[in-house]
């Protein structure tokens, strides 16, 4: 991920110095490299030079049988011709003379450090694909060793490790079968293969093969932890989602005789391999900001303001929306904030339940904000839209999926916690509250003051993965700064200063860097393997079943928006993007839908799906992030209430970005109809 962040940030460095280059040393991409002396004499003696043209012209015109022949020309066109070419040959001499001058040994040494810099774009460009492959087969790796690949249960007893660990076994079989397959059809294919892509190839094989035999070695030693007992339901429902979709896909491509079927869709993903490598650092940006103390100062400083419980979940959840667009996707920043976010809002007072739905719905709303990954990839598979477009629409989405999370949570609120009065908004507390913040204001003001000063870099879509890990280690380096400077200005010894027994900013590094490898393979082996859903339903021709032609474009809608839910309830968002563009966009552009308005309501949908059974990966990260003991507890504490109360963590989330999507996919058809 370091070397993601360096080959991505050369780029903008290579610019600024050939833009300092140009400026310090005129006409510099003269002096990139040894100039050659021009081949021509500018000392010719013209008269000679002309004597010499005139006999040639002489003997080409004795030759009767050369047909083409142009006729002679006169001495005095010819003279002004070799004047013409001498003086170019002494001005080219010039230059040279020139450039040799002014290659000094600054400019040797400045071209040398230059020059190595725009390798590293070169490289960068080169060794994409080998680099995201090595990444997903490293960081998937590690989840697996750790059993931390996404399930809908976690692995308890002995019968649960087995069955999951065979689960897997059969997938990375299948895969490593399907990746063999493809790489004889691509070799006997007659087309050349280029030593990058064979080496990808078998970058694959040995890493689905790794992972088979480590599986299997899972199979036999089991962790000492599992415990007695088990069932088969409850097995089945601790494979990993990957395994199941891998198995389900494996299945009908072999059925189908197409063996290689699942290496050429995991090997597409390479044709985007740098937004994908983007994915892993917005992990890595997920887990630095778990780190720092930011989030937890901002809810310190809205503590004074004693919110209703109901109250400070909207705040939460609308305020999680920033860093939720800028670490690129909802799952991400459940995993990184999420155990925050639910003890904040019960330390206000809120259920167990409405916590839940609030951290859950905490990684849902900034996915249409700037500059969310999943948007540019849309816009980057789709020519008919652009990321500013889809931003500016994003916003008016955002507020009103704000709006109904606060109209739900009010509405459904408990009359014993909406009567639980506040003392009201404490000014006085409230001002320090926010004195905390300033410098983290002035750090983030200063950092990318500091990127645009020197790179010509500015935060957006496309430089955010590179710059936010930047950033936050500024932040990370700041706290660790002031808690050393606290520690030693307070007098006290070092082991009883809590604020000195924060690790270093390398050891935070590390812990991030580690933590980030296992969430990093669990996404991305999820998202490869959705991917090959998508291969599935697009080979099976499914999507071929929809028709053509609709009554109305309320139809089409009505057919699209369920369409769109079925496939974020089973696939990733990054992996459904791909699918949706090659086989249903295409087709609401036909039944009269505006691509922009088209583009909205499947981000909305996809959120909606991410939120609903049978997955709910949001819901999967929030009991991940709460401890399985919090979600005992919130069952417990609903026990004989009505069904709303009893699974308002489902509930509540799934009715407002269902009533979301509602008024997205049609209020703008109504508005159009009494225009």
């Amino acid at each position: 991920m370091a070397l993601a962040v360096v080959l991505n940030t050369s780029v903008n460095v290579h610019g600024q110095m050939l833009e300092f280059a140009e400026r310090t040393w005129e006409g510099y991409y003269l002096l990139r490299t040894d100039p050659v002396a021009p081949p021509c004499d500018p000392n010719q003696d013209i008269e000679q030079a002309l004597e010499r043209k005139l006999r040639e012209q002489e003997e080409q015109a004795d030759d009767e049988f050369d047909l083409l022949a142009s006729e002679p020309l006169p001495p005095e066109v010819i003279r002004q011709s070799l004047v013409a070419a001498q003086e170019e040959c002494r001005f080219r001499y010039r230059r040279y003379e020139n450039a040799v001058e002014r290659i000094t040994p600054v400019v040797r040494v400045f071209r040398t450090i230059e020059q190595g810099i725009a390798e590293l774009g070169d490289i960068r460009m080169k060794i994409a694909g080998v680099l995201f492959a090595v990444l997903v087969l490293l960081c998937a790796g590690t989840a697996l060793t750790r059993r931390h690949h996404i399930s809908l249960r976690p692995a308890i007893t002995k019968l649960d490790f087995r069955v999951s660990a065979f689960a897997q076994l059969l997938a990375f079989g299948i895969l490593f079968t399907s990746m063999t397959s493809f790489q004889g059809d691509v070799l006997s294919s007659g087309i050349k293969v280029n030593s990058g892509q064979k080496v990808l190839l078998w970058v694959w094989i040995i890493g689905f093969g790794s992972a088979a035999l480590t599986c299997l070695y899972q199979m036999l030693k089991l962790p000492a932890e599992a415990e007695q007992g088990g069932n088969v339901a409850n097995a089945l429902l601790s494979v990993p989602l990957y395994a199941i979709m891998t198995i389900i896909s494996g299945g009908y491509f072999l059925l189908a005789g197409h063996t290689s079927g699942l290496g050429i869709y995991i090997n597409q993903m390479m044709e985007m391999a740098a937004l994908m490598l983007n994915v892993a650092l917005y992990v890595l940006i997920g887990m630095l900001l778990k780190r720092t103390d930011m989030a937890q100062k901002v809810f310190d400083a809205l503590r004074p303001l004693n919110l209703r419980p109901e109250m400070l979940a909207v705040v939460a959840v609308a305020l999680s929306a920033i860093p939720t667009a800028y670490t690129g996707g909802s799952g991400i920043f459940v995993i990184a904030v999420g155990s925050l976010v639910y003890l904040e809002v019960r330390r206000a007072g809120a259920r167990r339940q409405l916590a839940l739905a609030a951290t859950a719905m905490s990684g849902s709303l900034g996915v249409v904000l700037r500059p969310c990954l999943l948007v540019v990839i849309v816009a980057a598979l789709n020519n008919e839209v652009t990321t500013d477009q889809l931003f500016g629409w994003g916003v008016k989405v955002f507020m009103l999926t704000t709006a109904l999370f606060a109209f739900y949570a009010f509405i459904t609120s408990k009359k014993e916690t909406a009567g639980n009065s506040s003392s009201g908004i404490n000014l006085a507390a409230f001002l320090p509250a926010l004195k905390p913040l300033i410098p983290y204001v002035l750090l983030i003001a200063g950092t990318l003051f500091a990127y645009a000063l020197l790179l010509d870099a500015y935060l957006d879509e496309f430089s955010a993965p590179v710059i936010l890990p930047v950033l936050l280690v500024v932040i990370l380096a700041y706290e660790r700064l002031t808690a050393r400077v606290g520690g030693e200005n307070s007098g006290r010894a070092p082991e009883k200063n809590g604020e000195e027994s924060k690790p270093t900013v390398f050891s935070t590094l590390k812990s991030s860097t580690a933590e980030s490898t296992v969430h990093i393979g669990a996404l991305l082996l999820l998202m490869g393997t959705t991917m090959t859903i998508g291969g599935v339903i697009e080979r099976a021709e499914l999507m071929q079943m929809l028709p053509t032609e609709f009554g109305s474009v309320w139809m089409a809608m009505l057919v699209l928006i369920t369409i769109l839910v079925l496939i974020g309830m089973i696939m990733d968002p990054y992996g459904a993007v791909l699918l949706v563009s090659v086989t249903i966009a295409g087709i609401a552009y036909k039944a009269g839908i505006d691509p922009i308005h088209f583009w909205m309501v499947t981000l909305v949908a996809f959120e909606l799906g991410y939120l609903s059974p049978p997955v709910a990966l949001n819901h999967l990260l929030t009991r991940q992030v709460v401890g399985e003991e919090e979600i005992r507890l919130s069952k417990l504490e609903v026990e004989g209430e009505s069904f709303w109360y009893r699974n308002e963590k489902i509930l509540l989330p799934l009715v407002t970005m269902a009533t979301a999507l509602v008024i997205v996919a049609f209020g703008p058809l109504v508005y159009q109809l009494y225009q």
